[in-house]
């Protein structure tokens, strides 16, 4: 039997490997002749290893120059037509733009377009973003609302958007409830003993909270409460809701919080901590936070799309209101109060991620989506209702 062409076409290779790898070698080992297409910075090596061929994009993320960005579309439709893939998968805005556009100037037969959140664009209020915006609508509803073609959103409220404003048919939309977490790796300890630790897990970025988690640190820290508050993730200067490192290491010095930067195992810091802390403006499913659940933390994050996904106020964590800080002081001063609410609310945590974020049924969802464009089968003869919560 000829083994079918998959290729991801994705912004970069870290995020690749933080959030598709597995998917991919669940493809290669399925049978599928795998290719992933970014741009390669520190992790080329780990995609290779993993048996996955790799092809070097030069495009940036944050690239607005006309000149530059028909180049890099240009290169896209080149590796389209030189890798001949069976099927495409584009993750985020970008990809999903200009992949979807090269796919159809290449004539590739089936596309799998996953928005995990609608991002910056979407989530920000400054000019740019509004600017944008009605564009990156309009491109959706053109290069998306197609036959060959399939949308996976991470979150029923992202389903509801993308449906009820007519950019794309429900028939073609599958809700797939993140990238999942590997259950055996994102394992339960006890809460560390000594000073609480309230960690939030990001890139440093405006729109991830950041601002307002420093000030509700501010604010507690004034009050006497003992408690260490930890940023633990980089910049992105790809992105422009970035927040400079200096601005990091000033708060640092204030001692308001600790910087810790990107790190490498987030095993060992969701168990190091007492508190996971995410104040998101809107995400697509984090995947930080179904990590957190999955090693047993108490959550505290926003009561927006994506983060309501993952945490049910006073169940495996409490909800807050974006962009508010004395809110966020509040919720965090509660469970930084009360260890047997977090305890509750720990175990809540470790029971959902078993029930409904093992990487397995994700992969498992994902693949089926493959496999029923291949086979010519619709969206909801393949999968049920489509965007119900239990539909991924």
């Amino acid at each position: 039997m000829t083994r079918r062409r998959l290729l991801f076409l994705i912004s970069e290779d870290w995020f690749f490997c933080s959030h598709r790898l597995p998917l991919a070698v669940a493809a290669r080992e399925a049978g599928y002749d795998v290719t992933v297409a970014t741009r390669v910075t520190d992790d080329g090596d780990r995609i290779r290893a993993a048996g996955i061929d790799l092809v070097p994009l030069g495009w940036s993320r944050r690239g607005t120059h006309p000149l530059r960005e028909l180049a890099a579309l240009r290169e896209v439709i080149r590796v389209y037509r030189r890798c001949r893939p069976d099927i495409v998968h584009h993750v985020a805005i970008k990809p999903v733009l200009y992949g979807s556009l090269a796919a159809r100037v290449a004539r590739v037969p089936f596309v799998v377009n996953a928005v995990a959140g609608l991002g910056y664009i979407f989530a920000s209020h400054d000019a740019r973003a509004r600017l944008l915006r009605p564009v990156v609508r309009a491109g959706f509803h053109l290069l998306l609302d197609r036959d060959n073609a399939r949308l996976i959103l991470q979150n029923p409220d992202d389903v509801e958007q993308f449906t009820k404003s007519g950019i794309v048919d429900r028939q073609r939309v599958r809700l797939v409830r993140g990238s999942g977490v590997d259950l055996r790796r994102f394992t339960v300890v006890p809460e560390p003993p000594g000073e609480p630790v309230v960690v939030l897990p990001a890139r440093m970025l405006r729109d991830k909270g950041v601002e307002e988690f420093v000030e509700a640190a501010r604010t507690l820290r004034a009050e006497g409460l003992r408690a260490r508050f930890v940023l633990a993730g980089e910049p992105d200067e790809e992105n422009p809701a970035c927040i400079a490192e200096s601005r990091l290491l000033d708060w640092a010095r204030e001692g308001i919080v600790e910087y810790w930067g990107w790190q490498e195992d987030m095993v060992s810091v969701f168990q190091g901590a007492n508190i996971v802390c995410l104040p998101s403006y809107r995400e697509g499913l984090p995947k930080a936070l179904i990590e957190a659940a999955a090693c047993g933390r108490a959550i505290v994050t926003t009561d927006v799309p994506g983060c309501r996904e993952v945490v049910s106020d006073g169940d495996n964590g409490l909800l807050v209101a974006a962009r508010d800080a004395i809110g966020l002081a509040a919720a965090l001063r509660r469970l930084l109060r009360d260890p047997v609410l977090r305890g509750k609310m720990a175990r809540r945590a470790r029971e959902r991620a078993e029930a409904e974020f093992s990487i397995d049924y994700v992969i498992r969802e994902t693949l089926a989506v493959y496999r029923d464009l291949l086979n010519g089968r619709s969206a909801t003869s393949a999968g049920g209702q489509v965007g119900s919560r239990g539909d991924a």
